[in-house]
């Protein structure tokens, strides 16, 4: 809860993905399932009041941490067709809320603070009516032959750049008039709040898979050495 409104985490959940075969429950190499990730980063938020698995399918619960809520959706919500507006507006219907956080498990580094700091944008009654995280990127872009964000007349340093902010699945924030009014999680007033290149990290391909789970076994022998250190 912030200010006295009600927040609350959606974790959508498809268990027949196609572009990589169960991704949402692939386990790493310490036996995690990539689900559990995400679950971890939203229960370790300061402000989430509840923290639900939104999912058609009842094995699910096999695969999510016991604080975790299951609240099993409509199957028409697998379709191909369907986008994650369709899976929200199915969502606000059975749980009522002042704030949504949509928290996808694509994304497994994705930190409780940065979940934070997007919920603060939106709850503290400022100018944000909603937030979402981004990776901020300062490189040349070029579409269809031609520079996109620089002159190649008088080429600058890459610091120099225009830069552009891609989104990523780890957190969209957003109160519930916002949505009920535009139909969509980004308001008019958002919030573009940065992180870095790891918790940017999405996966949606085996390439990205096999990356998040080197960085994470990686991740846990710097731990293990650390530990050995501190001994």
């Amino acid at each position: 809860m912030i200010n006295g409104k009600k927040v609350v985490s959606m974790i959508p959940i498809k268990l027949n993905s196609e572009r990589v075969k169960d991704k949402n429950i692939r386990r790493f190499f310490d036996g995690k399932y990539l689900v559990e990730f995400i679950a971890s980063a939203a229960m370790g938020s300061r402000y989430l009041d509840e923290v639900y698995v939104y999912c058609s399918d009842e094995r699910i619960r096999n695969y999510i941490p016991q604080e975790v809520r299951f609240l099993q959706r409509p199957g028409f919500l697998d379709g191909n067709d369907r986008n994650c507006n369709d899976i929200i507006r199915e969502f606000i219907k059975a749980v009522d809320a002042d704030i949504y956080c949509v928290n996808h498990a694509t994304a497994p580094f994705t930190c409780s603070g940065s979940i934070d700091r997007c919920i603060e944008a939106v709850g503290n009654d400022n100018e944000y009516d909603s937030a979402f995280l981004v990776r901020k990127i300062q490189t040349f872009f070029w579409s269809d032959g031609k520079p996109v964000n620089f002159d190649l007349q008088h080429f600058p340093r890459t610091q120099d750049l225009e830069p552009v902010y891609t989104e990523t699945s780890g957190a969209h924030v957003f109160t519930r008039e916002v949505f009920e009014r535009f139909d969509r999680r980004v308001g008019e007033h958002p919030c573009l709040v940065e992180t870095g290149e790891l918790e940017s990290l999405d996966i949606d391909t085996e390439e990205e898979m096999t990356e998040a789970q080197a960085i994470y076994w990686y991740m846990q022998q710097q731990k293990k050495q650390q530990g050995r250190s501190a001994r």
